[in-house]
């Protein structure tokens, strides 16, 4: 029994996902062959560019055989081969273990005969009126309308589905450069909303003199910064240690960390938790050198369907965390890395799908921890 007015669970803002990833979609009212056959067309054109995945139920009971062969039973059984892994898993995947596997997916299709999605695809097939009419509750947000024959019209059951100014456009099924067409604009228009992070939360010791306060442009420089990612961000944050927070302009948004005695990685996952939707663009306060071009390169060279974009290191050729667009997919990630009790940015970048481009100034990308880095950078202002 809990007292009147005390929360059970601390309030956490849940970033949008439906019952598999950000985007997906249920193909439905067609026979699942023609289902299939939509989806491999359209995984054809855009998996050069997205990560696809398919979602769909065998119709036979069938006992298979095992990847490799046990006496006793197993619950996973998996096959390193030289092109490609392959598991067997043999339990059931809740709605929560369905989110972590199709976490990095830009792109889900679901056959909507067997499996639900947050948004729908509704083909109008003849000869599966009658299922379709069946599913009716679950076609609450219909996204697209196939026409299998050229000469049928809409059902008038799925018109009552419909919004009064209906705006959802109407396809033949086998025009597949207006189907391909939608999926592209679905997820343009899905793209992450980009804010900046500025990690000034660091207490500066080889240094000996808070870094995010030094003066090199006429302000200091976590303002510097702040400034020039406002003009390429939705937003711009200051990332604070709690204590920090009273000395910071008010004129600046600020985001304390909520993870705290772990650096930058906690300053990353503390903006991910106050708005897991976005994309968050880091940039630290000790890269005296960095210019508004060198953020727009990033920006510019931003590959959504990567786990972050960032460059590649002037000093050891691997990529660079204290400047790295870390995509709302990198959140779940994040927090496996640190639940294995790892706490580097660079690791996280190594061993994932991380976009790495060159930098056209690599002396931009130069930080300052030290009085040495401080003379050396000192010598190209």
């Amino acid at each position: 029994m809990t007292s009147k007015g005390h929360k059970r669970h601390a309030d956490i803002l849940k970033p949008t996902l439906g019952n598999y990833a950000r985007n997906e979609w249920a193909i439905v009212g067609t026979n699942c062959e023609n289902i299939k056959s939509l989806a491999q067309v359209v995984f054809k054109e855009l998996s050069s560019q997205y990560s696809c995945a398919y979602i769909d139920t065998k119709h036979i009971d069938e006992k298979t055989e095992p990847l490799t062969k046990f006496d006793s039973g197993i619950q996973i059984d998996f096959l390193n081969c030289i092109n490609y892994q392959q598991v067997k898993y043999n339990a059931t995947f809740n709605s929560f273990q369905n989110k972590e596997l199709f976490n990095a997916c830009d792109i889900v299709l679901a056959n909507g005969n067997h499996h639900e999605a947050k948004a729908q695809i509704v083909v109008i097939d003849e000869k599966k009126k009658t299922s379709l009419q069946k599913r009716f509750t679950q076609l609450n947000n219909i996204k697209l309308i196939l026409l299998k024959d050229t000469e049928n019209d809409i059902f008038s059951f799925i018109k009552e589905l419909l919004p009064e100014n209906n705006s959802i456009p109407v396809i033949q099924f086998n025009d597949i450069d207006k189907i391909i067409s939608f999926f592209k604009n679905e997820l343009l228009s899905a793209k992450p909303e980009l804010n900046g992070l500025i990690l000034a939360g660091g207490k500066s010791i080889r240094l000996g003199k808070d870094k995010s306060k030094i003066n090199w442009h006429g302000k200091e420089q976590r303002y510097y910064i702040a400034d020039l990612l406002k003009q390429s961000c939705k937003n711009a944050y200051i990332s604070c240690r709690e204590e920090q927070k009273n000395e910071i302009d008010s004129s600046y948004s600020i985001i304390p960390d909520s993870f705290t005695g772990l650096g930058p990685y906690g300053a990353i996952l503390s903006a991910l938790r106050e708005q897991p939707d976005k994309a968050w663009l880091i940039v630290a306060c000790d890269l005296p050198l960095v210019k508004k071009n060198t953020i727009e390169l990033l920006i510019n060279n931003r590959n959504c369907s990567s786990l972050a974009t960032t460059f590649k290191s002037p000093h050891d050729g691997m990529p660079e965390p204290l400047i790295t667009i870390w995509e709302p997919k990198s959140y779940a990630i994040l927090l496996s890395f640190l639940a294995q009790g790892i706490s580097c940015p660079r690791k996280v970048l190594m061993n994932n799908n991380t976009h790495i481009i060159e930098p056209n100034n690599p002396e931009e990308l130069l930080n300052v921890n030290t009085v040495d880095d401080l003379k050396n950078v000192n010598d190209y202002m």
